[in-house]
């Protein structure tokens, strides 16, 4: 780091010290009015307990025993139920405590970033005109682009009325309004977190649009007019450079509570909201634009869509050159008859229109293989349209025999006595119904979950053709989704089978001969652990390059990650910053969910920030940095040889017996379901638990709530050690230095480890059946933290990071009551169990649990 960069993370950490934990002490204090149940205890009694936790833990003390001894020195509290009441004031209480922390981050953001640093547009314009790369950057602009795909997962804890509150509140606190912020707690102290019921996907979906209308529709916008202000004419008209895309209400793989008809109430819902956008800055820009000629024309545009929003009924139909065509011809006026006053609000709202259109955000539509197979095998006994023994058939007869079909399927109700394939087929036809809503851009993407072969992919194919699609005119990207090590191992191979069937080529070359691929984090690290999955997601994607190349097709990779490291997340510009030109960079396109969408892009200025390092990653990574790969041969076999130690490693822990029981003896990993967190399943089917079935997101929230966070770094110190032994150190720390993607990979580790607590479950060490795989896990844990240290050369984890290691700190102790209270319930209710209770008895220890996940959860920011 040099010394300008070292002089602004020393200001950028005095900046975050003083606005955001100085304040939180202040604005803690606030709390002492808040409208809860004997509130005069509670703030003072959880301070005595954060005191009590730390200083139990230090003296090996168990959660158990830290509850259990403060209410004996703190308390008069005798009775159960005295103590259960406490206990659940104390949860109540630290709840908000987070949300006050997650509001003063926001709030100062601007001060504790370099909106105009390193990673920024700002910075690539200086690189830009000091290289005399603005050709260079037109070229690039005329295809790069970035998209951003909000997803349904079950991670933000938070109900969409809270994040409107600590929205206000955040703005409350940027500008010292004490009085305001203060009424604002007050209103989080009387509004719920938890979820009574279950959301429904449609309810997710409203949530995540809140984000659309509030933070992406501005600061997407202001991004797009900066570079264009910077650099006129680079941006071809008509091109989005930034895309927004959309999963609740599309994305059914395993979630049975998502239906046609749910697709079509979120697709409507987007465009409506994207209507709704518009309508609110014309309302603005009518308060400026009183010219004669002027007015009348945008008065006429504000009712049109009033109309669409507002009048029951209205049938008149709108296109996005409607507005497109109105919004030009009041520019036109602008700038011939009124000197161009305010004609760059009139040209700002025109970019948001085209990067929107009456779609807002391309909704995905996603569905596991299995169920596609299972369809045909249906069909080939209920209809003639394929043999009777298709499900027989080796792969490449039965792709012939999907090929070969001529003909639509005439019955469209042949599967009314089985509601999932059904409404497989319901689904195509959905598709087109918002293509001829919202535009082409609505939905035009399929994605096979699980996809294993290029009769995966043709079965899709085969399906919109049997409902009516007329080949030329399949306006629809078929997106395979490999997701684990073999899957990804094997995906080259497949994409070359695809690329060979002529039918499918047939339908590449009609959609500009580029395909979209999705690999999975999540489900790679539950599969192989973390860094075999990021190694083999990194060769994938540079086999899936060359294979496509090979054969003239322009491939786009659709990242699938979590927010936590152990799913793809942490520093994510890094991973493609550190793409060499062996990878294929045509886009940027991940998912963005759960904590991760407020955590990250919770605000404009956090939004804009974040979205300007993706594309400063993408761009610069072309224009400055693709010399050469990446990675040199003696790198690749480096990174292979670390990546089979630390598999084996994971791979040898997950299959110990107990290791998944242990998992559901000491986490809250049953009580996901139960949550009521989000509309999807905890699990893919139903019976019993085993990993394959058991859902990503719970697998590593469970292990973040245990405060191990085992999947972020577990091999990692067993793969490293062994090099060193075997005298490669001197190598590893060449690769260090210089490969971008193993420093993000240790990075991200680092930051793993750094939420990790050991002494919270340390009493499990002389458990008689878990104690040794306890041991194990914390052995490693060691191992990895040393030698990850050694490499850094650097005493603490995140010694690199102090602003980022500063919130994780900050954070921990005010989730460390929390993590002590679910600990202490997740005891008793074993104590019952064990006792043969009833559940009317655990019904208490369980509510405690689950309400205790939300505030830990929220506390981790990206933790599931």
């Amino acid at each position: 780091m040099n010394t300008q960069s070292t002089l602004r993370a020393d200001t950028n950490l005095e900046a975050f010290s003083t606005l955001v934990g100085t304040r939180y002490e202040m604005y803690n204090s606030l709390f002492s009015s808040l409208p809860f149940h004997r509130v005069e205890k509670t703030g003072v009694l959880l301070s005595l307990l954060v005191l009590h936790c730390e200083d139990g833990y230090q003296r090996q003390q168990s959660p158990q025993e830290i509850i259990q001894s403060f209410f004996a020195q703190y308390t008069n509290y005798r009775t159960e139920q005295e103590q259960h009441d406490l206990l659940f004031r104390f949860v109540q209480y630290a709840e908000r405590q987070v949300v006050l922390f997650d509001a003063l981050e926001e709030a100062a953001f601007r001060d504790t970033h370099d909106m105009h640093g390193a990673g920024t547009l700002n910075q690539l314009s200086i690189a830009v005109l000091h290289e005399q790369a603005q050709e260079h950057l037109a070229r690039k602009l005329q295809e790069f682009a970035v998209r951003m795909v909000l997803t349904a997962h079950p991670t933000q804890f938070y109900p969409s009325n809270v994040l409107g509150i600590i929205n206000d509140l955040s703005q409350a606190l940027a500008t010292d309004n004490t009085s305001q912020a203060h009424s604002y707690l007050r209103q989080l102290g009387k509004t719920p977190f938890f979820k009574k019921e279950k959301p429904t996907p449609y309810e997710e979906a409203v949530s995540l649009i809140w984000f659309l209308e509030n933070v992406f529709y501005r600061a997407s916008g202001d991004i797009i007019s900066y570079l264009e202000a910077q650099f006129p004419g680079v941006i071809r008209p008509g091109f989005k450079l930034i895309r927004m895309g959309f999963c609740p209400g599309g994305d059914r793989d395993g979630n049975p509570f998502v239906k046609a008809d749910t697709t079509l109430q979120v697709a409507d819902a987007l465009r409506v909201a994207a209507i709704r956008a518009y309508y609110a800055d014309i309302r603005l820009l009518r308060r400026r634009l009183t010219f004669r000629g002027v007015e009348d024309l945008l008065k006429e545009l504000e009712a049109k869509l009033y109309n669409h929003l507002f009048v029951p009924g209205y049938t008149l139909d709108l296109k996005q050159e409607d507005i497109l065509t109105s919004l030009r011809e009041i520019g036109r006026l602008l700038l011939e008859e009124h000197n161009s006053l305010f004609l760059k609000q009139v040209e700002a709202l025109i970019t948001k229109v085209e990067l929107f259109g009456l779609f807002f955000a391309t909704l995905d539509i996603r569905q596991d293989s299995s169920v596609h197979s299972h369809l045909f095998e249906e069909l080939s006994q209920r209809t003639d349209l394929l043999p009777k023994d298709y499900a027989q058939l080796p792969d490449g007869e039965k792709i012939a025999a999907l090929t070969g079909i001529a003909d639509s399927l005439q019955d469209l109700d042949l599967f009314s006595d089985d509601e999932l394939l059904q409404d497989t087929l319901q689904t195509v036809t959905a598709i087109r119904t918002i293509q001829e809503r919202n535009g082409e851009e609505g939905c035009h993407r399929y994605i096979i979950s699980h996809c294993t072969s290029a009769l995966n992919v043709l079965e899709v194919y085969t399906l919109f053709r049997l409902n009516g699609w007329q080949a030329e005119a399949l306006t629809v990207d078929i997106v395979p989704l490999f997701e684990t090590i073999t899957d990804l191992r094997e995906a080259a191979a497949v994409m070359r089978q695809l690329y060979e069937n002529e039918v499918y080529r047939e339908h590449l070359q009609r959609r500009s001969n580029t395909q979209t691929i999705m690999l999975g984090f999540s489900d790679g690290t539950k599969d192989g652990g973390y860094l075999m999955a990021n190694w083999s997601i990194y060769k994938a994607k540079e086999a899936l390059t060359q294979v496509s190349r090979e054969y003239d097709v322009e491939v786009i990779f659709f990242d699938g990650r979590g927010g936590p490291p152990a799913r793809g997340g942490g520093k994510t510009q890094q991973f493609y910053a550190s793409m060499g030109n062996n990878i294929a960079n045509k886009e940027i396109q991940l998912t963005i969910q759960g904590q991760t969408v407020s955590s990250n892009f919770g605000s404009v200025d956090a939004a804009r920030f974040n979205l300007e390092q993706l594309l400063h990653a993408g761009i610069s990574n072309s224009l400055f940095n693709r010399k050469k790969p990446t990675l040199s041969p003696d790198e690749d076999q480096l990174l292979q040889e670390l990546a089979e130690v630390s598999y084996d490693a994971y791979v040898e822990l997950k299959n110990n017996p107990v290791f998944l029981e242990y998992l559901t003896y000491v986490s809250p990993l049953r009580y996901y379901g139960e949550a009521n967190i989000g509309s999807r399943p905890s699990k893919r089917k139903s019976g019993k638990l085993n990993l394959d079935d058991l859902r990503a997101v719970p697998y590593v929230g469970a292990w973040s709530q245990l405060k191990q966070n085992l999947p972020g770094y577990y091999g990692v110190g067993r793969a490293l050690e062994a090099l060193h032994a075997k005298g490669d150190w001197p190598k590893l720390q060449q690769l260090y230095k210089h490969s971008l993607f193993f420093k993000t990979l240790l990075d991200n580790s680092e930051m793993a480890m750094k939420k990790c607590f050991f002494p919270v479950t340390a009493y499990l060490a002389e458990h008689p059946t878990y104690g040794p795989l306890w041991q194990q896990i914390y052995e490693e844990f060691e191992r990895t933290k040393k030698y990850v240290l050694l490499l850094a050369g650097a005493d603490t984890l995140m010694a690199d990071k102090p602003m980022d290691e500063l919130s994780i700190r900050l954070r921990q102790r005010i989730e460390l009551p929390l993590i002590t209270i679910q600990q202490y319930a997740l005891a008793r209710i074993r104590s019952l169990e064990e006792q043969g209770a009833t559940p009317q008895e655990k019904q208490v220890y369980e509510k405690l649990v689950m309400r205790c996940s939300f505030g830990i959860i929220n506390a981790e920011r990206n933790s599931a």
